[in-house]
């Protein structure tokens, strides 16, 4: 789907929850950090739905894939003791740049980030917290281009498990190890993201949650939400023959 759409892709849906699929560039809730946009995945899906729906968890703006509210409190509340409690499972599928190891845990601390608008009342000097990522690389490419100082441009798909909540743990993970995720303004590498808009006309993150598993909160069975990557992620993934991107 594009950001023009102002119905997005249900992935679920009960008397108790609804997942959506979001695309990427697309804000889960009004901020200040981007004080001129005018639609929230929280305001389209209560519309596109007609009941009040309850975040129970951030996606960056730039991060597409699956986004899941509750549709009442109580749900809400049950919903949130899960993820306090780390037993909520999310899967990414991430482009990063060279030739990952097949599988490691990250076990870094991150300071937390602070933005001078939305955070200016947090406590500035706060130690790292505990994170953690475990990743499998899924695929790899070589490319017959010099991008920075190699002669050819090699890149990784990786299957990214957060086993922490850190704000943009994946993404900052990813650029200590030395392999940033493409696309990523933040904490990226400036040159691949520039060829890859040129090369591919591709002009977003290359990181979206494809997969998220939750107890549910009235059966108690275990849930498995998955999310389709969009139209552009896929045609990153065709283009280097990798299949699906499962």
């Amino acid at each position: 789907m594009s950001l023009a759409d102002d119905n997005l892709p249900i992935l679920y849906q009960d008397e108790a929850l609804v997942a959506v699929n979001k695309p990427a560039g697309l804000l889960v809730h009004r901020s200040n950090i981007d004080r001129h946009e005018t639609r929230f995945a929280i305001q389209l899906v209560r519309n596109q739905i007609g009941r009040h729906v309850y975040p129970l968890h951030r996606l960056d703006k730039p991060t597409a894939g699956v986004l899941l509210f509750a549709l009442s409190p109580d749900i809400a509340r049950r919903m949130m003791e899960q993820f306090i409690n780390h037993t909520v499972h999310k899967r990414y599928l991430a482009v990063v740049r060279g030739y990952s190891e097949e599988a490691a845990v990250i076990d870094y601390p991150l300071k937390e980030e602070l933005d001078k608008m939305s955070d200016g009342k947090a406590e500035q000097n706060k130690p790292a917290q505990a994170a953690v990522t475990e990743y499998h690389r899924l695929a790899t490419v070589e490319l017959p281009y010099a991008v920075g100082r190699y002669d050819t441009a090699r890149y990784s798909l990786l299957r990214l498990t957060p086993r922490t909540g850190r704000k943009h743990q994946l993404r900052r993970h990813m650029k200590h190890i030395f392999h940033p995720i493409v696309g990523d303004t933040s904490h990226g590498d400036g040159k691949q993201n520039d060829f890859f808009r040129q090369q591919f006309n591709c002009h977003r993150l290359l990181l979206a949650a494809t997969e998220l598993e939750i107890v549910h909160p009235i059966t108690s069975q275990q849930l498995l939400i998955q999310a389709p990557l969009d139209a552009s992620y896929q045609q990153i993934i065709n283009h280097f023959g990798w299949g699906s991107g499962r």
